[in-house]
């Protein structure tokens, strides 16, 4: 009678394995967790951040599903960016995406030399070091740049033809973001110079600082404003375009964020655009791929957006000449 029993108990055992899923048999393999770093604040970013899913979906990764992603947001405080990155490389993540600012890029590669990082740079990564060439990384690191330097001068000489009558430019840069904020003077004062410009420079790294800068540049009579390409200057957008036009500045900007925001007038990449490559970029290297061997990309398509509202207001004609190369004209 005993031994029946334990027969039956051994029975019950088997039917009873057989009955659980397969997870309690054996360990379910990890999911692959990739770091996120940002010089800005999450807010303002949301859609971008939405593109960068999109991509990552396009590569056959969900967040939730079978993907995590550790966001880490430095809001504006770029001497941050060291000690994300090393939070990020502690926790073993499996990739990081360093999407918009040189800093996040160059701190990510800092910290580490084996955890795969695409970044999202507006300068040559060549020259940043990032990588040993554009087509052949040759590192842990590759990703997108998406050209907001080379562009200057054509952004400077489509605000004078909008502004024919400026004589002096207002040049906005937060110098803690020093590489990019040197690089961007540099340009603006070059270009400044071809077109027969007057340039200032004018500093802010907080949203009081950007209030003082437009107080400053309105007593120096500056005529016309250029905006740096600045991740913190993209989640103040609604303040600098607001106090544009509170002013009667008129602004062009490197992202259609600010024309969509009541800025004057944009030129460059689609950041949504860029933002999806990086997420593909990363779903390809968790498949395998080697960042080494991934081309850095550049963007092939650029935008010229202009606020008619805002010109408008202004008293600003545009050019039926300009009109007619704008890519979209938003009344």
């Amino acid at each position: 009678m005993l031994c029946m029993r334990r027969r039956e108990f051994i029975g019950l055992l088997g039917g009873a394995a057989a009955a659980w899923p397969p997870a309690a048999h054996a360990q379910q393999p990890a999911m692959p967790v990739v770091g996120f770093l940002h010089g800005a604040s999450p807010g303002p970013f949301v859609p971008h951040v939405g593109a960068f899913r999109r991509g990552l979906a396009d590569a056959g990764y969900v967040e939730g599903q079978n993907l995590a992603v550790e966001y880490r947001w430095a809001e504006g405080r770029y001497d941050r960016f060291p000690e994300l990155a090393a939070d990020l490389v502690r926790r073993r993540v499996s990739a990081i995406a360093a999407p918009g600012h040189t800093g996040a890029a160059l701190a990510a590669k800092t910290e580490t030399t084996t955890i795969p990082i695409v970044f999202l740079v507006p300068d040559d990564p060549v020259k940043l070091g990032l990588v040993a060439s554009l087509s052949r990384p040759g590192s842990n690191a590759t990703g997108i740049n998406f050209f907001n330097v080379e562009l200057v001068a054509k952004r400077l000489g489509l605000l004078r033809e909008l502004v024919p009558g400026a004589a002096r430019i207002a040049v906005l840069v937060n110098p803690t973001n020093a590489t990019n904020a040197e690089t961007t003077v540099r340009e603006v004062k070059a270009a400044a110079r071809d077109f027969g410009l007057d340039s200032q420079v004018f500093n802010a790294s907080s949203s009081d600082e950007i209030g003082a800068a437009f107080a400053a540049l309105v007593r120096a009579r500056c005529d016309a404003l250029f905006v740096g390409p600045d991740a913190f200057f993209g989640s103040r957008r609604v303040q600098l375009t607001t106090l544009a036009a509170r002013h009667a500045i008129p602004a062009t900007y490197a992202l259609r964020d600010y024309a969509e925001a009541g800025g004057l007038m944009s030129y460059g990449t689609s950041l949504a655009d860029m933002f999806r490559e990086v997420g593909v970029y990363v779903g390809r290297i968790l498949k395998g791929a080697k960042p080494a061997d991934l081309p850095v990309m550049q963007p092939t398509k650029f935008e010229l957006v202009i606020n008619l509202a805002t010109a408008k207001a202004l008293g600003l004609d545009i050019p039926a000449s300009l009109l007619a190369r704008a890519d979209e004209v938003i009344e």
